[in-house]
């Protein structure tokens, strides 16, 4: 059966759905022989040769083990496979798998928190796209205290970089006579909106945790630590796509 082309890179684990497409756009992906670089062109991986530069992903298609791991990045960690600079990777705190897994979205180098990492391109690109809200939960700390009204221009949703921001969720968790920290929940993922949005208000953020992706916490988790998602709650998230989608 035939399926887009960026769908059956992200199911053969080899990246996310977004970044496959990225590899459409730039010549990487071959289907017999011949260079495709339309995102809706489609194949048939029991018929056609799909090739990610150069490498064959019909035999990754076929025989896979699905894995999905929940891991507390700490800070100054990568949310990478690699890095020319040679700093830590989110994979250096993972064992030897039976799979290569790559993370879902990204956790910036100067935050920690939870990062999911998957071989499954569906599933990621579940938790990533906007339009299934997926809620992400931080704790974030910012320079001064915010005032109410600033508070409820993020709640509404502010214009960064041309496009305005979902409506957020935000609950104040305690402050000090220079500092506060806020509970914000977003269903978006853009380039380290969290930073954004405060720098949007005149308030910077000093420190960032992802403390909850959809109905996962952080809770029993120190930075550095991973545990297996069970089949029941990847199969929690997948239903919980189903009806956002209604």
């Amino acid at each position: 059966m035939e399926e887009r082309l960026q769908k059956l890179i992200a199911r053969a684990g080899l990246t996310s759905r977004r970044k496959a497409e990225e590899l459409i756009l730039a010549g990487e992906v071959t289907v017999n022989g011949k260079v495709v670089t339309t995102l809706g062109a489609k194949a048939d991986p029991e018929r056609d040769h799909i090739k990610v530069r150069g490498k064959l992903i019909n035999p990754l298609l076929r025989s896979r083990e699905k894995v999905y791991i929940l891991l507390y990045k700490p800070k100054g960690v990568l949310s990478s496979l690699s890095d020319p600079k040679k700093r830590p990777l989110v994979t250096d705190f993972l064992p030897r798998l039976p799979a290569r897994v790559y993370p879902v979205g990204r956790l910036d180098f100067q935050s920690e928190g939870l990062i999911l990492l998957t071989n499954d391109g569906d599933f990621a690109n579940l938790i990533t796209s906007a339009k299934y809200e997926i809620p992400k939960t931080y704790h974030v700390k910012v320079k001064g205290i915010p005032g109410e009204k600033q508070l409820n221009l993020l709640r509404r949703g502010v214009v960064i970089e041309g496009k305005r921001t979902a409506p957020a969720k935000i609950t104040e968790l305690r402050r000090t006579d220079s500092n506060a920290w806020y509970e914000v929940t977003i269903i978006e993922g853009r380039h380290h909106q969290i930073r954004k949005m405060f720098d949007k208000i005149g308030h910077s953020v000093v420190k960032l945790k992802r403390v909850g992706i959809g109905f996962l916490t952080a809770k029993g988790m120190k930075p550095g630590t991973y545990r297996h998602l069970t089949p029941a709650e990847v199969k929690q998230f997948f239903e919980y796509a189903k009806t956002a989608k209604k």
